[in-house]
């Protein structure tokens, strides 16, 4: 599971998700990636059922680069607990993804094989997503 080896505070605020993506916006590692189409919240739980089932489809075959990361820990209070007291305790951390991120890329395997583990690996994210391709730069015709 991926969690922060240390953060700085442990009760961090909820904060905003508007707009999109500061960076990120391109697959830059490998040859497909998975872009957000939404803001949301992604868990470490989540980021980890993804890339399982990726993985897991492609035997182990290919890479899988996973570009996002949970940084923000998220508080919840027990249930029963009356209002007040404080803020809860640490209950998890979050990857804050906006739209047009690309989360996952993968590479060394045929587009078939990379666009169906995409699509296993979206079903497991809160997102709308979109399978994107690597644009290719330059070439040797340019002239």
């Amino acid at each position: 599971m991926l969690v922060p080896k240390r953060v700085k505070h442990r009760r961090e605020f909820r904060g905003k998700m508007r707009g999109e993506a500061k960076g990120g916006k391109n697959v830059d590692f490998g040859e497909y990636g998975l872009k957000a189409l939404d803001s949301s919240w992604i868990t470490n739980r989540q980021i980890e059922a993804a890339r399982v089932a990726m993985t897991r489809y492609m035997k182990r075959g290919g890479k899988v680069w996973i570009k996002i990361f949970p940084h923000k820990s998220y508080t919840a209070k027990g249930v029963g607990v009356r209002m007040g007291s404080g803020k809860g305790a640490p209950a998890g951390w979050v990857a804050v993804v906006k739209r047009e991120k690309v989360m996952f890329e993968i590479g060394g395997v045929p587009e078939e094989v990379a666009r169906e583990a995409l699509r296993l690996a979206s079903n497991k994210l809160p997102v709308r997503t979109k399978f994107v391709k690597a644009e290719k730069v330059g070439g040797a015709d340019e002239g």
